[in-house]
């Protein structure tokens, strides 16, 4: 059942920003590890990276337990993880290794799509609606903007993400297989879904 006592906030208040790294890292740290080997350091990237209001918090108790990041053509929740940050952060070497594979899963929207960046929900609050209700937050915020469509990409080791676009609507439009790179990236393929926001009605 849906928890009652949650409240959802379009931007993820300052002062969560450390918790929203962690949630982040753990939902999202297989991703990095290959660039960023140290669990330290990749959180502490994270949350000097995060643009905060492109995303949704989901607080429960003054905790927080979901976020969904989100990218548009004015900035994204991650859009802070640039190639300046990556070398001051992690020196010459390190720097250049994460910039190179964190190019790999670059992605750009286009002109009235907004581009998913993640949902991350605490493990002790799964199951009870937290990513459905961060999606449909989404939505609503999508729809208020006009955007056309929402788009995003999973890989193939996240079945349960994909289980909930599917729930939620999200179409598969492609595959991209990597077959050779599967030992750099720690997954095979990368899925991308797209849903089609209803015209808003006059």
């Amino acid at each position: 059942m849906p928890e009652s006592n949650i409240e959802y906030l379009l931007g993820t208040p300052e002062e969560k920003r450390d918790e929203a790294a962690v949630l982040y890292e753990t939902a999202f740290g297989q991703k990095f590890s290959m660039a960023i080997a140290s669990q330290a350091d990749r959180v502490n990237l994270i949350s000097q990276a995060f643009l905060l209001k492109f995303s949704i918090a989901a607080i429960s108790n003054g905790q927080l337990v979901g976020i969904a990041g989100f990218q548009t053509e004015s900035g994204s929740l991650t859009g802070g993880m640039n190639y300046r940050q990556l070398i001051s952060q992690l020196g010459f070497i390190r720097g250049n290794r994460a910039a190179i594979l964190f190019s790999l899963y670059e992605r750009k929207p286009v002109p009235g799509e907004l581009l998913m960046d993640g949902i991350a929900v605490a493990s002790k609050m799964r199951g009870k609606g937290i990513g459905t209700r961060l999606l449909e937050e989404l939505f609503a915020h999508a729809r208020r903007e006009q955007f056309e469509q929402i788009r995003l990409d999973v890989i193939d080791t996240n079945r349960q993400a994909r289980k909930l676009y599917e729930r939620n609507g999200f179409i598969e439009t492609k595959t991209e297989h990597f077959g050779y790179l599967r030992w750099l990236l720690g997954f095979g393929a990368s899925t991308t879904m797209v849903y089609k926001l209803p015209p808003i009605e006059a």
